[in-house]
């Protein structure tokens, strides 16, 4: 059978292609795991910076820049290049998330499980940037502005995982911890996302609409969703403090300790930036500040969660374990 040329093979699957004629390293897949998840972070804090600097509709139209130009333009001033900066970031997502799918296929052996997470964070990306051109359109509605986040929160938690699998083999995990300590995990995760969704409401019923034009609000009192924010802050801290017990209780791992240590860490930082924004007037600085503290918050609860359990690499022939386990970063 005629075979055809390798130009048109690589047209067509570009991706064996490339798998054909290079193979990366794990500490390569592993890098580009972890600049998507670097990525997916500096998206949220740029985004914010964004809103914070009023610069929400600094290019009025999606996905130009305005009817009339692709790019920003020099009669759009500073809030037109603070919007467009955001949007080029968009690009480098999704270069960094592209370098995650071409390393996870190319690798020996080639695990689907990775190439997968790849894919699933390239459509998170595209759901997002579609739903970003929405929320322009609309003229920054609060609850299309809440989801843009929250499929950011997404993005995250998915990059994270990646991070985290390439370290792994892909036999089934067992878990590191008995039964009742993961389900206080599972509630760790979804008092998080209570507390993220909540802020999602502070935010949008909040001081900075995004535009120093007029901007339709969500119509909650302020206050009152920033009360509830704390609320929710104080079960995730008391949830974080039961597990850094119980781990200590039942003899857990170092690595899954560490994990619960710097999650206290890092709820302990957050919680302080939050109580002086709010008793601040609610500065610029500190909320872009509180922003990237919610990813790092978000991050150490699924870091802590997925140390709970294992599956080791040298079962799967990927890596030695003193180069592939996450816990020594």
């Amino acid at each position: 059978m005629h075979k055809g040329s390798p130009t048109i093979w690589g047209v067509l699957n570009p991706l064996a292609y490339i798998a054909s004629r290079w193979t990366p390293s794990p500490r390569i897949v592993r890098r580009a795991a972890l600049a998507a998840l670097f990525m997916s972070v500096a998206i949220v804090v740029t985004g914010g910076a964004v809103r914070l600097t009023g610069s929400g509709l600094g290019c009025d139209t999606w996905p130009k820049c305005t009817d009339d130009s692709l790019i920003v333009t020099q009669e759009q001033g500073f809030h037109g290049a603070v919007e467009f900066g955001n949007r080029m970031l968009t690009y480098v997502l999704s270069a960094a998330v592209g370098w995650v799918i071409v390393a996870a296929r190319s690798a020996e052996p080639w695990r689907h499980s990775l190439t997968k997470l790849g894919w699933i964070q390239f459509a998170l990306v595209v759901c997002n940037a579609v739903l970003g051109g929405i929320t322009v359109m609309t003229g920054l509605n609060p609850y299309s502005v809440a989801g843009h986040f929250l499929l950011a929160t997404a993005l995250i938690a998915v990059t994270t995982v990646t991070w985290q699998r390439v370290g792994e083999g892909d036999t089934a995990p067992r878990p590191r911890v008995p039964g009742p300590v993961r389900k206080l995990s599972w509630a760790l995760i979804a008092t998080t996302l209570v507390l993220i969704a909540a802020g999602t409401v502070v935010t949008g019923s909040g001081p900075h609409a995004g535009d120093s034009s007029e901007i339709k609000r969500m119509p909650f009192d302020w206050e009152a969703t920033a009360h509830v924010h704390a609320i929710a802050a104080w079960v995730v801290c008391a949830l974080a403090v039961a597990m850094w017990l119980v781990l200590r209780v039942v003899d857990a791992p170092v690595d899954t300790r560490a994990r619960a240590r710097d999650l206290l860490l890092v709820l302990l930082a957050q919680g302080g930036i939050g109580y002086v924004q709010y008793f601040t007037d609610v500065p610029e600085v500190l909320v872009a500040v509180h922003m990237l503290g919610s990813c790092l918050v978000w991050i150490a609860v699924l870091r802590l969660a997925l140390s709970l359990r294992e599956r080791p690499a040298d079962e799967a022939g990927l890596a030695a374990p003193g180069d592939a386990q996450l816990s020594s970063v």
